[in-house]
């Protein structure tokens, strides 16, 4: 059996599958290419980081906004802030509560609080501490304007993306379907 996918969009990138044996997607703008290429060449830089350090990415994450917090912080902030799904967090925090790096106490209400142990803080400030300080390095190399343009940017684009994606996901004339071919 093949399968083709069709794709229609408002955006600037199209995706567009004609034929079962075309695996490439069509991007109308080359700029648009050359930030997804920038965008996965940085999360491959973190990934490296996480099997450098032996975790996996989500644990990472998670490790890095406890850092940022100040070493406890609301589960639902680990959620928020890296937009990981709250599955993918609670297998993260599992697995860091199974290797004795955090701990969950009760918040008010339904809130939960993750914490970092006297273990965790450790591992974060050997590793995740370096992590933020490459970070500040870089931020603090550009000008005040260069840092408010890129997140001017950032967000505008996280806001069309999530404003296109959701206009797609949302429609019940099945702009985005699987059609099975013969």
């Amino acid at each position: 059996m093949q399968f083709g996918l069709d794709i229609y969009t408002k955006s600037d990138i199209m995706v567009v599958y004609t034929k079962p044996d075309i695996k490439e997607a069509i991007m109308r703008n080359p700029q648009a290419r050359e930030f997804v290429h920038i965008s996965g060449e940085i999360d491959s830089i973190y990934h490296e980081v996480a099997l450098k350090i032996g975790v996996s990415d989500s644990v990472l994450n998670t490790l890095y906004v406890l850092c940022e917090k100040g070493n406890q912080c609301l589960q639902s902030d680990i959620f928020r802030l890296t937009g990981m799904s709250r599955q993918t967090i609670n297998t993260a925090i599992r697995k860091l509560e199974k290797d004795e790096i955090v701990y969950l106490k009760q918040g008010t209400g339904r809130n939960t609080i993750v914490c970092l142990t006297e273990k965790g803080k450790v591992f974060c400030n050997r590793n995740i501490s370096a992590i933020l300080e490459i970070e500040d390095k870089i931020w603090s190399e550009w000008t005040d304007e260069e840092r408010k343009q890129y997140l001017t940017l950032a967000q505008k684009y996280r806001d069309a993306l999530r404003k296109y994606m959701h206009e797609i996901l949302d429609k019940s004339d099945n702009d985005i379907s699987i059609k099975e071919q013969s």
